[in-house]
């Protein structure tokens, strides 16, 4: 029997090391910061200037989760990585949440035993071209050279677009932006792929900007989001509901300007918001007025999306689907209640 149990205690432990972090909003609170998987350097999106201060589409997502929990959104350790590096760092426990331009597919859910917690950035893959190439169309690069990114889902979008359409290609794979960029701006290759948004900010590291245009073709669906471990629902809840508190807030007209007149609304969605009707913050493991604290911090999502990538942003990238579902695009948060 003392051999049964100790064979049971030990299988006990392990099953507890294989879940790593089964309760890391708990470990985030205990440290103090949130530790964030961001890239490696991509404009508009996560970048750091010569202060050594990030920003960006996906860094506001972190500093979102980070006021959700601290109510002070520099509270977040930023850890640049590559895009073959992301997945396992995530999956090792280096990382607490991954906000780094990262496609959500099945492979990375069924097999990397990942989940997406929502879909922050409707995009997809395009093409970047030399205007001297005179091309209008995708349909126009058979047996043009092009370069990649390794590791990503562009490698076999590529592909399966230029077999689908009888066409030669020689695909370069590079394991980093940097090289990527390099290798475009060396003329190694003519064309770049990858996904639209991404194609926007590269461009503007390239010698002469003005020299290449995103062609208008879309060829792959490319949702991007937040990424976290399987095994623990309340982290996920509490990702998930960052996000949606940013959608929640433009479409209810919450923004860091109106956010005092909100705090005094009589309409129950707005109050249900701020947090003066209902504990549904506190279900989440957080505050009652954990979404108050992602809008004064960050602001909502339209405020994010403009001056980050929008088209008063150096990006210049039209909002296009990513508009509310009420303005004619499909971004769409479950709602508070």
């Amino acid at each position: 029997m003392n051999r049964i149990a100790f064979a049971l205690a030990a299988a006990g432990i392990v099953m507890t090391a294989g879940l790593g972090h089964a309760d890391t909003l708990a470990d985030v609170k205990a440290r103090g910061t949130l530790k964030c998987g961001v890239s490696q350097g991509l404009a508009g999106f996560s970048a750091k200037d010569d202060k050594g201060q990030w920003s960006g589409f996906d860094v506001d997502l972190c500093r979102a989760v980070a006021s959700a929990i601290f109510d002070d959104a520099s509270k977040v350790e930023y850890v640049p990585l590559s895009a073959d590096a992301r997945f396992p760092a995530l999956q090792k426990g280096e990382i607490d949440l991954l906000s780094r331009n990262s496609t959500w597919t099945m492979q990375r859910e069924a097999d990397l035993k990942l989940l997406f917690a929502a879909v922050s950035y409707y995009d997809g893959q395009g093409f970047l071209v030399p205007v001297a190439k005179k091309v209008d169309t995708a349909l126009e690069l058979d047996k043009s050279k092009v370069c990649t990114q390794s590791g990503t889902t562009s490698v076999g979008n590529a592909k399966d677009f230029f077999k689908q359409n009888n066409m030669a290609l020689e695909l370069i794979e590079l394991p980093t932006v940097d090289e990527v960029v390099k290798a475009y701006d060396e003329g190694k290759c003519d064309v770049l792929t990858t996904d639209v948004s991404q194609l926007y900010a590269l461009r503007l590291r390239l010698a002469k900007p003005a020299d290449y245009i995103v062609l208008p073709d879309v060829i792959s669906k490319e949702p991007l989001g937040p990424v976290v471990r399987q095994g623990d629902d309340a982290w996920l809840n509490a990702v998930k509901w960052s996000f949606y508190a940013l959608l929640n807030a433009e479409e209810l007209g919450i923004s860091q300007a109106t956010l005092d007149q909100a705090l005094k609304s009589q309409k129950p969605d707005v109050q249900r918001f701020v947090g003066t009707d209902g504990s549904y913050g506190e279900q989440l493991g957080l505050t009652k007025d954990w979404a108050v604290r992602i809008v004064k911090n960050v602001g909502n999502y339209g405020e994010v999306f403009e001056r980050n990538i929008g088209a008063q942003s150096k990006l210049g990238i039209p909002r296009g689907i990513n508009q509310l579902w009420s303005a004619g695009g499909i971004q769409y948060a479950p709602p508070i209640r």
